[in-house]
């Protein structure tokens, strides 16, 4: 397999830029290089900005709502039409099965940009008729106007539906971007550059720069007076560290952050669901979802069903190549991240927890033994205050906890510094309403987990974040409201 080279992407030119300075890009099935990636300092970020700033008075910022839309439509149709190039890149930056890649990132990659393309032509705006001393009046309304220049900071776990879920607002109002995407997974946002020029998007509209966080292009871009607002997915930690560089200037943030999420299992749920659905909160693209499940809590009535059936159940997965159809379940994202998440493992145990299955690395194929891979991890046992509770895993694993009472699981639901997701599995309407409204988090499902509706608005609370994100809620964020006031 030839290597894959990730430049810059900065006013419409592929470019490695001035520091001479390019790190591995390694794939995490296999733990093999798969390419090089340009890093980008300082001077790479100021192009970037400097060439986003002038598309905003070039032809992007005379361009009707209509005109913009339909290009974006166009991005959209060119992801489609590249559909395998996106597919096999996501792949290889991931590690993840390409059954799953094929019908969630790639998919809803290229659906962002439609979905916003014709949201914005849609959105109304506030008019108000003001009564005046001549009895004349004056009229109210407002305009929306697009923010300026927007940092966008995307995360490693879905790499393309991440990343084009900010992209997609923030260019359907008008703004353009420059999307600094992890050092993990830089290949499909690379790739989109080509799709923005050859669907005739502008020059400097769309800006990629490559690179790490701290003196890197990832600091040097949040810091940059040039930025108008910062919009972050990731870790809690890295979003404190960028809120306090949107401090100067007073930029605004938009940031989705870390969870420790709650599934509430009530005994007279629809226990074939509720497992279904628990395997896949717990486990899906190996426990590397900001929404999944790490703590679960069941009614002690079918608390140990709950836990031999999900036993049972994860260790159906099937880790493998992402190409072979059978396998179930992809690796960590790197080897760093696997050290994270054996540490954890180990804590676990070392905290009192009983490993109900896992708890250590697989066994793998020669051709896949380097590569990031942790066995799906139960454990039962653990108090509330263990780390292993309290603290955001990010890999395939969760707690199973029992409970008494509705009191009891709400209680424990919302016993975390975390506030992005739950999910609650129960046959009692009721009771679903109920405790829905009094759970801490920006998003409950109520029986399902993962069925998102992308005009409704999504973001966490306490420390998963500030600001929401989808439909009218995202279109905040990237506009400025302006009133007009005309004496009649």
């Amino acid at each position: 397999m030839p290597l894959r080279e990730a430049r810059h992407f900065i006013n419409g030119v592929f470019t490695p830029g001035t520091s001479g300075r390019v790190f591995d890009n390694i794939g995490p099935a296999t733990g093999q290089r798969i390419g090089i990636v340009h890093e980008g300092l300082k001077p790479e970020v100021d192009a970037a900005v400097a060439a986003a700033r002038a598309a905003l008075r070039g032809p992007w910022s005379v361009m009707s709502q209509a005109e913009r839309s339909d290009l974006l439509h166009g991005v959209a149709n060119e992801i489609n039409n590249r559909f395998e190039e996106f597919l096999e890149a996501e792949v290889l930056d991931t590690g993840k099965p390409r059954s799953l890649a094929s019908h969630i990132d790639i998919p809803r990659g290229a659906a962002n940009f439609k979905i916003f393309a014709d949201l914005v032509k849609n959105v109304p705006a506030e008019t108000f008729m003001l009564d005046t001393p001549d009895r004349q009046g004056a009229l109210n309304y407002a305009l929306r106007k697009p923010k300026g220049v927007i940092a966008v900071i995307a995360p490693w776990n879905l790499p393309l539906l991440l990343m084009t879920w900010k992209v997609g607002p923030a260019l359907a109002c008008g703004n353009t971007v420059v999307v600094k995407p992890s050092e993990e997974t830089p290949l499909t946002t690379t790739l989109l550059g080509e799709v923005m020029n050859a669907v005739g998007v502008p020059p400097g509209v769309f800006n990629v720069v490559h690179g790490f966080g701290p003196d890197s292009a990832g600091a040097f871009l949040t810091a940059h007076p040039g930025v108008n607002a910062i919009t972050f997915t990731g870790e809690t930690r890295t979003g404190e560290i960028i809120m306090q560089s949107a401090a100067v200037g007073l930029r605004q943030v938009s940031m989705e952050c870390g969870g420790k999420n709650a599934a509430l299992v009530f005994a007279d749920c629809d226990l074939d669901k509720a497992i279904e659905g628990t395997m896949r909160s717990a486990f899906a693209n190996c426990g590397q979802v900001c929404l999944g499940t790490e703590r679960i809590y069941v009614e002690r009535p079918i608390f140990e069903r709950f836990v031999t059936r999900l036993k049972s159940a994860a260790e159906g997965l099937r880790m493998g190549a992402p190409d072979d159809p059978a396998t179930s379940l992809g690796p960590l994202i790197s080897a760093e991240h696997k050290r994270k998440v054996l540490a954890y493992y180990r804590i676990a145990v070392e905290e009192g927890a009983t490993v109900v299955t896992g708890g250590g690395e697989p066994a793998m194929p020669p051709e896949l033994a380097q590569g990031a891979w942790v066995e799906p991890t139960i454990f039962t046992g653990l108090p509330q205050t263990a780390r292993a509770v309290r603290e955001e895993i990010f890999g395939p694993v969760c707690h199973i906890a029992p409970f008494d009472t509705e009191e009891e699981a709400i209680r424990l639901a919302n016993d975390t510094d975390y506030g992005l997701a739950t999910a609650i599995w129960t046959g009692d309407l009721s009771r679903a309403h109920r405790v829905a409204s009094r759970i801490d988090v920006g998003i409950a499902w109520v029986n399902s987990w993962f069925l998102r509706d992308l005009r409704t608005a999504f973001g966490g609370s306490k420390q998963s974040g500030i600001g929401r994100e989808g439909g009218v809620h995202g279109l905040e964020f990237y506009t400025e409201l302006s009133n007009v006031c005309v004496k009649l």
